[in-house]
């Protein structure tokens, strides 16, 4: 069964959450996990494509958008749509859309991040509540200042 995770961090701003996005998936893809970064539209997937080439001056993390040509040979995809159903070995999903995509009970693990924006906080507390309700174990990581040092 599906392992789902919520980052609750303290910050209220998009760039605070999608910092953590980044070394959250960075994380996660060095654990070793093939990581499928799903956004709520294009704007926000290519807004996060340059946050990854740019959040650590010492780093790179291999990503690609969903469906380009780099997508197969890389350890993160991008995107706002549904993955392919025969996209193989994609183990983890970082969730950064209001709302929970339909196929998300075919990866292993699922993070969701909470920070303190409204929008935000309405709308993962309703994720948070269908999880718990279809009986997927769910875990809550709160996050103090020192998140952002990751």
């Amino acid at each position: 069964m599906t392992q789902v995770d919520f980052y609750i961090l303290p910050d209220t701003t998009l760039d605070a959450r999608l910092d953590f996005a980044c070394r959250l998936a960075e994380t996660i893809i060095n654990k070793g996990y093939r990581l499928h970064l799903h956004v709520e539209d294009e704007a926000m997937a290519r807004t996060l494509d340059d946050r990854l080439w740019s959040f650590r001056p010492d780093a790179y993390l291999p990503h690609a958008l969903l469906g380009s040509e780099q997508a197969d040979s890389v350890p993160a995809t991008i995107g706002w749509q549904a993955p392919a159903p025969d996209e193989t070995g994609t183990q983890a999903l970082l969730n950064l859309h209001p709302d929970i995509p339909e196929w998300f009970s075919r990866f292993e693990r699922v993070a969701e991040i909470i920070n303190q924006h409204q929008a935000v906080l309405t709308a993962k507390r309703d994720c948070w509540q269908t999880y718990k309700k279809r009986g997927y174990p769910v875990k809550a990581h709160q996050l103090g200042s020192q998140a952002n040092r990751h």
